[in-house]
């Protein structure tokens, strides 16, 4: 798992912090391309990115790159809650109308959806077990402040977590 910056980094670690989740502290953007250099390099496994509005909005283009690809391996949910929350909560695109899956469904990703209830988001977890080709989730959430669960911030560490638990041990030999 990719967690992009901010608010996603923290659900996934109060999901439960992994070797195999990849938080990106301050890489702004990066969040779907990493994941895309993940599933390319490891066709096997499933790649999910768990990243948030203002994040790919900010990297659109990537999508693009994404669809051009056809990973099957990789899965994109975007956590929409309409605003770039860790400054101040200014409205984001979303909230202005901009549909991030009609863009991604636009640029030809396999399976675009748009997530607005608990019975969606249990729909989607079989998809993203099932799916065939690359899948982009855009799910609305709300904005209200959570308690934040920090996982380690050390980048050479989580960066060496990562590719240990990844490829094993013996990539460092």
């Amino acid at each position: 798992m990719i967690a992009g910056v901010g608010s996603t980094v923290w659900d996934c670690a109060a999901a439960g912090d992994h070797p195999l989740t990849f938080p990106l502290w301050n890489a702004m953007g990066a969040a779907a391309m990493v994941g895309l250099g993940v599933a390319v390099a490891q066709p096997a496994r499933e790649v999910l990115v768990i990243t948030g509005d203002g994040e790919i909005l900010m990297q659109v283009g990537a999508l693009a790159t994404i669809a051009a690809q056809k990973p099957t391996d990789l899965s994109i949910v975007v956590l929409d809650n309409e605003c770039y929350f860790e400054t101040g909560a200014q409205p984001t695109h979303t909230g202005m109308g901009v549909d991030l899956t009609a863009v991604a469904s636009g640029f030809g990703i396999g399976e675009s959806h748009m997530v607005r209830s608990e019975e969606d988001v249990d729909r989607l977890c079989g998809r993203i077990r099932q799916k065939e080709s690359t899948l982009f989730a855009q799910v609305k959430i709300d904005a209200s402040p959570v308690p934040r669960v920090m996982p380690p911030r050390d980048g050479s560490y989580l960066k060496d977590r990562f590719r240990s638990a990844l490829l094993g041990a013996a990539a460092f030999e």
